[in-house]
C-alpha cells in the first residue's frame, strides 16, 4: 500500500471486438505480445497500483490466466467474471473489490500505450479532488449535429476527449454504480456515472498516443508505437537509466 492508500485497478476484458470483425482485440498480438499484457506491463510498473482485476469472459479465463503467468506479472491479478457490457464487466470487478481499497483506476485493456507517469499522475490528482481522468484537448473544429444537419459549432478549447485510466474513490464510486443500476442508467464511460451524481471529476492532460485499439487501421499505428517504444526503453537501458 502506498501513499495513497490501496489503489487497485480495473481492467475490463470481455469486449467482443465487432468493430474488429469479432476478433477479441485484447489478445490480438503486436509484435508476438497481446495487447493484453502490453496494457498489463504498464500497470505492473506503476509502483502507485497495488493490484490488478480483470474482468473476462468466462470461457477466456484459463486462457487470461495463462497468458498472464507467461507475462511474469508481478502484481496479484484477480480475474472475475466479465459483463455483456463494459459497465457490466467494470461493477462486476468493483463489487468483487476489498472493502478497504481507497482509490480505483479503470482502464481500456486495448490502450497499451498509456505511459507509467501518466497513470501515476491521474492517481494523484483523484487522490486529490476523489475522480480524475485522462483526456486529450481537441484539435479539431467541432460540430454539433441533428441527423445530418449542423446546429451548432462548439468551441474546440471546451472540448476534452476522454482517455483512460479514469480513477475514483472507491465509495464514490460504488455510490455512481448503485446509482445507474437502480435507475437502470447505462453511461458511455464511469465519469459519465459519477457525473449524474452531481460530483466535479478533474481531467489530467494525457497523451495523443494512447490510443484505444478498436479497428483494424488502428493496428498499424499501435506496431509504429510499440516500435518506437521499446527503442526508446533500449535506448534507456543502455545509459542505465529507466524511461516510462
Amino acid at each position: 500500500m502506498g501513499a495513497y492508500g490501496k489503489v487497485i485497478a480495473i481492467i475490463p476484458a470481455a469486449g467482443l471486438g465487432v468493430r474488429m470483425g469479432h476478433t477479441r482485440k485484447q489478445f490480438l498480438r503486436l509484435d508476438g505480445e497481446p495487447i493484453l499484457t502490453l496494457t498489463l506491463r504498464k500497470f505492473d510498473a506503476c509502483g502507485d497500483v497495488d493490484a490488478i482485476y480483470l474482468a473476462a469472459r468466462e470461457e477466456d479465463q484459463e486462457a487470461i490466466a495463462e497468458m498472464v503467468n507467461l507475462a511474469k506479472i508481478r502484481k496479484q491479478i484477480t480475474i472475475v467474471k466479465g459483463g455483456d457490457s463494459r459497465q457490466q464487466s467494470v461493477e462486476n470487478a468493483l463489487r468483487a473489490l476489498p472493502t478497504d481499497t481507497t482509490l480505483v483506476a479503470i482502464h481500456d485493456a486495448v490502450r497499451p500505450f498509456v505511459s507509467v507517469s501518466e497513470i501515476s499522475s491521474v492517481i494523484a490528482e483523484a487522490a486529490r479532488t476523489k475522480a480524475s481522468i485522462l483526456g486529450v484537448l481537441c484539435v479539431d473544429t467541432v460540430k454539433q449535429v441533428e441527423r445530418s444537419r449542423i446546429t451548432a459549432t462548439i468551441p474546440r478549447e471546451r472540448i476534452v476527449l476522454a482517455q483512460t485510466p479514469q480513477v475514483f474513490h472507491y465509495r464514490l464510486l460504488m455510490d455512481a454504480f448503485d446509482s445507474a443500476r437502480s435507475d437502470q442508467y447505462t453511461g458511455t464511460d464511469e465519469a459519465s456515472l459519477v457525473e449524474r451524481l452531481g460530483a466535479e471529476v478533474t481531467v489530467v492532460v494525457g497523451s495523443p498516443r494512447n490510443i484505444k485499439i478498436t479497428a483494424p487501421p488502428d493496428l498499424e499505428l499501435a506496431r509504429f508505437y510499440l516500435d518506437q517504444e521499446r527503442a526508446a526503453t533500449k535506448e534507456s537501458g543502455a545509459k542505465g537509466t529507466w524511461k516510462s
